[in-house]
């Protein structure tokens, strides 16, 4: 009798749990579809990986209502955000790619540490400004602990110094096999677009640079 109530009570709990994460997933979802980014938008890494330059490709097809080619800076600092602001030129919006290379930063004479500095000094103006961040994740496991060398843990630091502070995160599928991102989300109330592969980017893109 006790076994049969165990499994009761499993039959009981378990559809109102995925019930519960369900419903978690798709008010994030609906969340992220209100959010609008707003031009300029100024894309940059932290940990130098190529997904900046990758994005920035398909950001510049033209296959968009509007206008959104990026200012690309892969080493954007909150020196580069006042500047503009005081050309007269404001950025609205940042892209940074999270990902670390160390090949990248080896040839930029950089280490992890540097990036993490330069990123959380430019989430800080950002937020002064009043900028959206948009965390992306565009590279799956390539840029994962799971696909990084033994004792390499910096492309998990990156995702730690961007998509907790971030206003949405973009994470391709397969790089949160985890649910590593879904956890950030649902924990920090962050509004997630998920998407199967890059080219998917090109729909997500334009709806959120759509003029309201």
């Amino acid at each position: 009798m006790k076994g049969l109530s165990k499994l009761m009570v499993v039959a009981v709990i378990f559809p109102f749990l995925f019930l519960l994460l369900f419903s978690s997933v798709l008010a994030q979802e609906k969340a992220a579809a209100d959010i609008k980014a707003e031009l300029p938008v100024l894309l940059t890494s932290c940990g130098q990986s190529p997904g900046p330059i990758q994005l920035k490709a398909i950001m510049t097809v033209k296959r968009y209502n509007v206008n959104i080619v990026p200012v690309l800076s892969l080493f954007a600092t909150a020196d580069t955000l006042i500047a503009l602001k005081n050309a007269g030129n404001p950025v609205k919006t940042i892209i940074i790619v999270t990902g670390a290379s160390l090949k990248g930063m080896g040839a930029a004479g950089i280490s992890i540490k540097d990036e993490l500095e330069r990123t959380e000094k430019l989430i800080a103006e950002a937020n002064k400004q009043g900028i959206l961040v948009i965390g992306a994740h565009i590279e799956g496991l390539d840029r994962r602990i799971m696909g990084a060398a033994e004792g390499d843990n910096s492309d998990e630091l990156s995702i730690d110094a961007v998509c907790p502070k971030s206003g949405l995160l973009l994470v391709r599928k397969d790089g949160n096999p985890d649910g590593r991102f879904t956890t950030i989300s649902k924990n920090k109330e962050i509004p997630m677009i998920e998407f199967e592969k890059n080219a998917d980017l090109t729909d997500i893109l334009n709806n959120l640079f759509k003029k309201k």
